[in-house]
């Protein structure tokens, strides 16, 4: 595959919190994960680089490919069913901090409809979009030109999407069926640092939880009554290059990607984490996880490795506690300080 500015910039960027990965010492998964599989093995060139990822009810998967401007459905035996083009911007534009448009989250209603996010740099197509089953995608919310929405959650109480924007450090919050973007969240916490800052969303426990790739932190904002933001809290730090996450099912234990490093951590609630999945299984600059029930489902972009995209399932097993597990402990764990670079 041709390397395009934005690859460029984007492997400059992870390569400065990565660890060379040719030279990573093999180990295997630790618990709670178990026999990580490849489902598929996806083709770079033809931009198949999965950056995010959401689970039907029949177990296939559908993923974004970042920069082909495809929506794709990934079934059980790893076949491929594109969805959806979304339309090229007008010649020159420049999608912020990555210069190609760029194709983001993903959600899944209850009655199938898919929502995600495509960024182009411009006012016409940025934003919000839907397709339905058996439709066409549309936008349903417009967001800046100058915007870089990337990480998209749905609140199953109300049905509100809530967009991570990881270049104006905003988390933008979308009625249910679209309509006008509402800037919900901002700050300081939130603000890209040299390259990306808000990247992942998930709503758990009345709150958006969102990463900051460039800080290596991962935030708790409490949605109050009135639907309005409290302030943002760290809840974990020291995980550099972090991506988007998902809950476990078991209380706040979250599962985070840490792209640049080729690394799955495991966050406890107290925020302490440890690596519990590496490139010796398979991971290529992970962006994105799924859970549902013990299973696991992984999309590796191979944005910095240019290697082997794929997708990834692996098993979730049972946890006596909401910690860590033992492997590395005190090279992962944020109280402790890195023995390594």
């Amino acid at each position: 595959m041709r390397t395009t500015p934005l690859l460029r910039v984007a492997a400059v960027a992870l390569a400065a919190t990565a660890s060379t990965v040719a030279v990573t010492p093999a180990r295997a998964a630790a618990p709670p994960l178990s026999t990580p599989t490849a489902i598929a093995h996806l083709d770079l060139a033809r931009g198949q680089q999965p950056e995010n990822i959401t689970v039907l009810p029949n177990g296939n998967t559908v993923v974004t490919f970042a920069f082909s401007r495809q929506l794709a459905e990934i079934d059980r035996h790893g076949a491929v069913r594109v969805l959806a083009t979304l339309p090229a911007p007008a010649p020159g534009s420049a999608t912020p901090a990555l210069t190609a448009p760029f194709l983001g989250g993903v959600v899944r209603a209850d009655d199938g409809v898919l929502s995600f996010i495509y960024a182009t740099g411009t006012a016409d197509l940025t934003g919000i979009w839907r397709l339905a089953p058996g439709g066409t995608p549309e936008r349903v919310t417009a967001l800046p030109a100058d915007a870089l929405p990337n990480g998209l959650a749905r609140d199953g109480r109300t049905g509100f999407l809530y967009a991570a924007d990881s270049v104006l450090g905003t988390v933008w919050r979308i009625p249910p069926g679209g309509g006008t973007a509402v800037r919900w969240a901002t700050g300081t916490a939130l603000q890209p640092n040299g390259f990306l800052g808000a990247n992942g969303i998930k709503i758990h426990d009345h709150a958006a939880w969102v990463s900051n790739l460039d800080n290596g932190t991962l935030l708790r904002i409490p949605i109050r009554g009135d639907g309005t933001a409290d302030p943002a809290r760290v809840v974990a730090t020291g995980l550099p290059s972090i991506d988007d996450f998902a809950f476990t099912g078991r209380g706040d234990q979250i599962l985070a990607a840490l792209n640049g490093s080729s690394e799955i951590a495991l966050i406890a609630g107290d925020g302490t984490h440890t690596i519990v999945l590496d490139h010796s299984d398979g991971l290529q600059n992970p962006t994105s996880l799924a859970v549902r029930g013990d299973r696991v489902w992984i999309a590796d972009a191979a944005y910095v490795t240019q290697q082997d995209p794929n997708l990834l399932t692996a098993r979730l097993g049972r946890t006596t506690a909401d910690g860590p597990s033992t492997r590395n402990p005190s090279r992962n764990n944020p109280r402790t300080p890195p023995s390594g670079p």
